[in-house]
């Protein structure tokens, strides 16, 4: 994914971008007007243009800058004290917590929408967000702490294997709007099911 010349940065230009992120996010590509994001961003199209040349661009922008949002986000690897188990639990709240906010579900959507119409959005979408945490769980699977619990040839898949279990109902439930708001307890639970399900295939015996 190219990214678009953004030379005039000005005061307006942020107000610009979170106001498309709204309107993408809400409408899709296809259905966000230009007219509509520049009432929403509270500039006129005039202003809008100065930065952007048409809505490709615009659009490419906001979801390069929702990308390196997703690829800032940090999971708890090694929790000073935790044991082995907690820290993988500890982990596995964090991806379930990302997985049902309003942010990774709406990312989901667009970018699995626009996939065909954008194809390396996909790619930038899973280098910054799942396969940059995959390899980084792996990192703490493949650490002497977790070895001398764990026993794991595969790291990487393993890890794959780990976010999958935190996926669960729960994810497709907040997705087609079935659940809106899940209880912490329900996330606690399904955390705890994954680590259980995840040490009975991989700790030393």
């Amino acid at each position: 994914m190219n990214a678009p010349a953004q030379i005039k940065k000005g005061r307006k230009f942020d107000q610009v971008i979170e106001g498309a992120r709204t309107v993408f996010m809400r409408e899709g590509y296809e259905g966000a007007s230009v007219d509509e994001i520049a009432r929403d961003a509270g500039v006129s199209k005039a202003t809008l243009y100065s930065y952007f040349p048409d809505k490709q661009h615009l659009f490419l922008a906001v979801l390069q800058s929702e990308c390196a949002q997703q690829a800032e986000v940090e999971f708890l690897m090694d929790a000073g004290d935790l044991s082995v188990e907690e820290t993988l639990r500890v982990i596995c709240t964090s991806l379930i917590t990302f997985f049902l906010s309003t942010f990774g579900q709406d990312m989901f959507r667009v970018c699995v929408a626009e996939a065909q119409r954008f194809p390396e959005l996909g790619r930038t979408f899973y280098d910054s967000g799942p396969k940059k945490w995959g390899r980084k769980i792996a990192l703490y699977l493949d650490s002497p702490k977790a070895r001398a619990v764990l026993e794991i040839e595969d790291t990487l898949l393993a890890a794959d294997q780990l976010a999958q279990l935190c996926r669960a109902d729960l994810m497709l439930k907040v997705l087609f709007g079935i659940e809106k708001d899940p209880p912490e307890a329900e996330i606690d639970r399904i955390a705890s099911e994954a680590v259980k399900t995840f040490l009975a295939r991989y700790r030393r015996r």
